[in-house]
């Protein structure tokens, strides 16, 4: 049910998406969506939950990846089949040309252009 949930709101299946490409640190993760950090949060967090993917602590950011091992291999066919469905969705296609242009520039620097957006 937990998996089922998570799976059920846009935002958390574009961001399981944005990180099939790998690890990604939160604030990657929020310039792309154009969502509050808060609200990032709570997706993560039910993504967590549901066993979807992990995250990992590096000083004050948080950084998340696809969960591998047993609860990966679990949930790697919804994975795959959400991202076959979905692979010329004119918002994941967007979403995608986001992050390259978010991952080509040093999360500090975001950070930082972040925090005076704020």
């Amino acid at each position: 049910m937990r998996v089922t949930k998570a799976l059920a709101d846009s935002q958390r299946v574009r961001i399981l998406l944005l990180l099939e490409g790998g690890e990604l640190c939160v604030c990657q993760i929020v310039a792309v969506l154009s969502l509050a950090p808060s609200t990032i949060s709570k997706h993560l967090s039910i993504l967590e939950d549901a066993d979807l993917i992990v995250g990992r602590k590096e000083g004050r950011w948080a950084y998340f990846r696809l969960a591998s091992g047993r609860p990966g291999a679990f949930t790697m066919p919804i994975r795959k089949w959400i991202s076959q469905a979905l692979d010329t969705d004119p918002v994941i296609l967007q979403d995608r040309k986001k992050l390259k242009r978010v991952t080509s520039c040093a999360p500090a620097v975001l950070r930082q252009r972040q925090r005076k957006a704020s």
